[in-house]
C-alpha cells in the first residue's frame, strides 16, 4: 500500500475544507466527473447522486451556508480495500462534531466509501457514498 499516506491526506483535505468553509478546497479533492450520494439511517432515502465537481461544490456550499456552528469531521479506521496505480477503494469511519455556544456535541456518525482515481499523479475522489447514522 504505497499510496496510503496520499489517500489519507486527500480524505483529510476534504474534511478540513468542510470544517474551514473552503468549498474550493473541497471541490479540488473531487475529479471533474465525480459522483456523490448519501443516505441517513438504514431506512433513509438516498440523497443524490450529485454529478460532477461543480454539483458537489454547490452541495457543500449550500450546506455550509445554512450552518451556525463550527463542524469538525473526524475520520478514522481508514481501510484500503483495493489499490492499483490508477484507482483505489477506501472505507473510513466518520464522527461529526459541532462546536457552538461554548459546547461540543456529537451530531452524527457514519462512514464513507470512496473510489479514488489517480489523475496525472494527483489522487482525487471519483465516487463518494456517505452513510450517516443520524441527520446532521
Amino acid at each position: 500500500m504505497t499510496a496510503r499516506a496520499e489517500f489519507e491526506n486527500l480524505l483529510g483535505r476534504a474534511a478540513w475544507g468542510f470544517d474551514e468553509n473552503d468549498v474550493d478546497l473541497i471541490a479540488s479533492c473531487f475529479s471533474e466527473g465525480a459522483r456523490m450520494a448519501l443516505r441517513i439511517g438504514r431506512e433513509g432515502d438516498l440523497v443524490g447522486p450529485f454529478e460532477g465537481r461543480e454539483a458537489i461544490r454547490k452541495l457543500h456550499a449550500d450546506s455550509l451556508a445554512s450552518q451556525t456552528d463550527q463542524r469538525r469531521h473526524n475520520l478514522t479506521n481508514v481501510i484500503v480495500e483495493k489499490e492499483s496505480a490508477e484507482e483505489a477503494t477506501l472505507v473510513s469511519n466518520l464522527s461529526l462534531l459541532s462546536v457552538e455556544n461554548g459546547s461540543i456535541r456529537v451530531l452524527s456518525s457514519g462512514w464513507y466509501r470512496d473510489q479514488l482515481v489517480n489523475e496525472g499523479g494527483t489522487w482525487r475522489i471519483a465516487d463518494r457514498y456517505v452513510y450517516l447514522d443520524l441527520p446532521y
